[in-house]
């Protein structure tokens, strides 16, 4: 017989009891909070939900919101890692276009999925009664891709592969030539309006096409 759910959270595993029991509370919260939103998130469903005590979920979460913060860290997180790799060895325009292609497929595909579409709207949706929450979406989600491509970006103008006045500038215009019309979309027309894959990487070489032409170094046309 399998083991699913906070079952298998709670089974013999990595990590300590507590951690196992910590990983399933934020992994019920997170089905709980995207189901039904946070205001008719209820601390007893999640604590069902994770197979343990209402008082066990209080031990490790002061409250609903810090359970929520817990659920934005995990989830951005998981994002940021699965986005952000090193900075590849690219010396030339080929190899610049590839490694932009391959950063805006691999943006596209992580970010346009149910759950952090859901978790967007909600933090939206929620924004006016917690601030701190969309701050937190916002530092760990555009604001931290703002940072990660601006660095990287610096690095491929000192190779003369990039032109431009500020790399933050630049890197925001990428942002938006890569994320705003697909991520609106989705946003607006829920799960059903998600791109395949072969939509991701056409939109994906059409935004780079665009950059690419204000952005290459003089020296690479």
């Amino acid at each position: 017989m399998t083991i699913s759910g906070a079952e298998a959270d709670l089974a013999p595993g990595p990590g300590t009891r507590s951690e196992r029991k910590h990983a399933a509370i934020v992994g019920a919260a997170a089905e709980v909070f995207l189901s039904t939103g946070y205001a008719g998130a209820s601390m007893d469903e999640i604590a069902s939900r994770s197979g343990v005590s209402k008082q066990t979920v209080y031990k490790h979460f002061s409250s609903k919101e810090a359970l929520f913060v817990a659920v934005i860290s995990q989830m951005m997180g998981e994002a940021d890692t699965a986005v952000h790799t090193g900075l590849p060895d690219v010396k030339d325009c080929a190899q610049l276009e590839a490694y932009l292609l391959d950063y805006a497929v691999r943006l596209l595909t992580i970010v346009l999925t149910p759950g952090l579409m859901r978790l967007r709207r909600l933090v939206i949706a929620e924004a006016q009664r917690f601030p701190e929450l969309a701050k937190e979406l916002y530092a760990r989600g555009p604001a931290r891709a703002l940072e990660v491509m601006g660095s990287a970006f610096e690095q491929l103008a000192a190779k003369n592969l990039l032109q431009f006045v500020d790399a933050t500038v630049a890197a925001s215009q990428f942002n938006w030539l890569v994320m705003a019309e697909p991520v609106n979309r989705v946003m607006m027309l829920g799960d059903d309006a998600i791109p395949t894959e072969q939509e991701i990487r056409r939109h994906a070489e059409a935004a780079i096409a665009t950059f690419l032409a204000a952005f290459l170094h003089p020296d690479q046309r």
